[in-house]
């Protein structure tokens, strides 16, 4: 039975490849394309929702959907098994999942520097990764690979690691809480309750992961000029959403009606003062760029943290041909 088993997974593993590789047409002629997003709809996938509603995609001939995400859902191995062409995620993700022979590759940057880090109150005595020890810090499961990294670096041999939750209410309640945190989401929330904080984040750390949008290497091989135009039009869309906001997030109002309008522009306004998409490039030259330094950097950093255990030319889990500076 046992034999018998392997043998279905087999047939299943081939025929979800296959299905990867093809480019199913959608309405009107367009090829359909599906996007797994990394949680539900919100601001951080304002650029996507932006080409999506001005009809960005569907001038390149994409038909796009967009597929919500979730704490149980993973867009690595979704796009890996065939269930969408694209994915949003984040660097040192791709390159863990392409270290476990999953043949996924960012095709550009959908943010310079990632949001998250550590929250403490304002007036919190921690003031550096450093002042952690002694400390009970909240982490999500999964996130354990950067908070390892802040761990070695810091020597935070004192610190004692629980699970966080999905809400803020404990750091409202309790002036000594410590959690993870995204700084365009949860500090908004402290403040709603009256509690003003900070964000240490993981890029000062010099832990600084790209977020990205990826394929998998056989979309691209098959499909190379559908990955152009899908990736033209995502930077067009986050170009406009830095600009003007209002038609992504009518767009994702009305598929997560929990997001308030206050949440929302507190988002998009911290993902611009805190050059999260644009980086610090004049104009937005920076938007969607890679640099292989950096890739390389954080390739070394997982293996270091025994997170990669078998080395691999790290510029397999990237490509730079869509994203070259003008």
């Amino acid at each position: 039975m046992r034999k018998n088993f392997r043998a279905s997974v087999l047939v299943l593993s081939l025929i979800l490849a296959a299905s990867a590789c093809r480019q199913p047409q959608g309405s009107k002629g367009l090829a359909k394309i599906t996007l797994q997003a990394d949680w539900y709809p919100q601001p951080e996938h304002g650029g996507f929702y932006t080409a999506l509603a001005k009809g960005y995609y569907q001038e390149e001939g994409l038909d796009v959907s967009i597929q919500s995400g979730g704490p149980y859902l993973s867009p690595y191995q979704q796009v890996a098994s065939g269930g969408a062409q694209f994915g949003m995620g984040a660097s040192d993700r791709i390159l863990e999942s392409v270290a476990e022979g999953q043949p996924l590759i960012a095709v550009a940057a959908t943010m310079q520097h990632d949001p998250q880090g550590i929250m403490v109150r304002k007036e919190s005595p921690v003031r550096t990764f450093s002042d952690l020890n002694g400390h009970t810090v909240a982490v999500q499961a999964g996130s354990s690979t950067w908070f390892r990294y802040l761990t070695k670096r810091y020597q935070l041999n004192d610190v004692r690691e629980i699970p966080a939750t999905m809400s803020v209410a404990n750091f409202v309640a309790d002036p000594n809480y410590i959690q993870q945190a995204f700084a365009t989401s949860e500090p908004f929330f402290a403040r709603q309750a009256g509690v003003e904080t900070r964000v240490l984040l993981i890029s000062e750390a010099g832990y600084t992961p790209y977020r990205v949008m990826f394929t998998t290497q056989d979309f691209l091989r098959q499909h190379p000029d559908a990955v152009a135009r899908f990736v033209r039009a995502s930077l067009r869309g986050w170009r406009d959403y830095l600009n003007d906001p209002a038609a992504a997030h009518a767009a994702v109002a009305k598929l997560n009606p929990a997001l308030s309008p206050q949440w929302m522009q507190f988002t998009w306004q911290e993902l611009r003062d805190g050059h999260f998409v644009a980086g610090e490039g004049p104009n937005g030259s920076q938007i969607g760029q890679m640099d292989p330094a950096r890739w390389t950097t954080l390739y070394k950093q997982l293996l270091e943290l025994k997170v990669i255990e078998k080395e691999f030319d790290p510029a397999t889990a990237y490509t730079l041909q869509f994203v070259q500076a003008k």
